[in-house]
């Protein structure tokens, strides 16, 4: 009798081990690990950027932060949509949710008393990163059509970064120095 149930629950173990490989499979559809990993990144970065942005509509006392903020809303949108549909073609599936770090930092920036400060900074780090992690994306993707992608839109988060920066020094009152920062 010990033996049958040791037995079923090999089977039940291995059973759920292969579906729990099969979840992961529907997730990332037809991409790589990797590929996928880019995906849910840009995905939820972008949704954040979008979320913030709207945030510095309402929020922001300095006209061209307030415009920047549109802008996020307008560009990150635009590649949100051709990015789902790029990965709906490959049978994955994307977050819908902001991971708990996206989620804390807007809710840094809804309390914040220097919003505009605050905000700068924020989007300049951000940016920084996304600009870097596009960069690889667009060198070493493994799927064509994603890697178009992050070659398409890396541009936009260049000009983006450049904006920002740009603004930095007038809202948070640092100075540029020669190399730029």
């Amino acid at each position: 009798m010990k033996i049958g149930k040791i037995a079923l629950l090999t089977v039940a173990l291995a059973a759920g081990t292969s579906l729990a490989v099969a979840a992961d499979k529907g997730e990332k559809g037809q991409l790589s690990s990797k590929d996928y990993k880019f995906v849910v990144e840009a995905t939820q970065g972008g949704m954040a950027e979008v979320q913030m942005g709207e945030l510095a509509k309402q929020k922001a006392t300095n006209p061209q932060v307030k415009s920047f903020g549109e802008k996020m809303v307008t560009d990150h949108n635009k590649a949100n949509d051709e990015l789902k549909q790029i990965v709906s073609r490959k049978g994955a599936t994307l977050p819908t949710e902001l991971p708990r770090k996206e989620n804390s930092h807007y809710e840094s920036l809804q309390k914040s008393t220097d919003f505009d400060k605050d905000y700068v900074q924020h989007m300049v780090k951000d940016h920084k990163k996304d600009v870097k992690d596009f960069q690889d994306a667009a060198e070493s993707l493994n799927d064509p059509d994603l890697k178009a992608f992050a070659q398409k839109t890396l541009p936009t988060l260049q000009e983006h970064l450049r904006t920002i920066e740009g603004l930095e020094p007038q809202v948070t009152g640092k100075k540029l120095t020669t190399t730029g920062r």
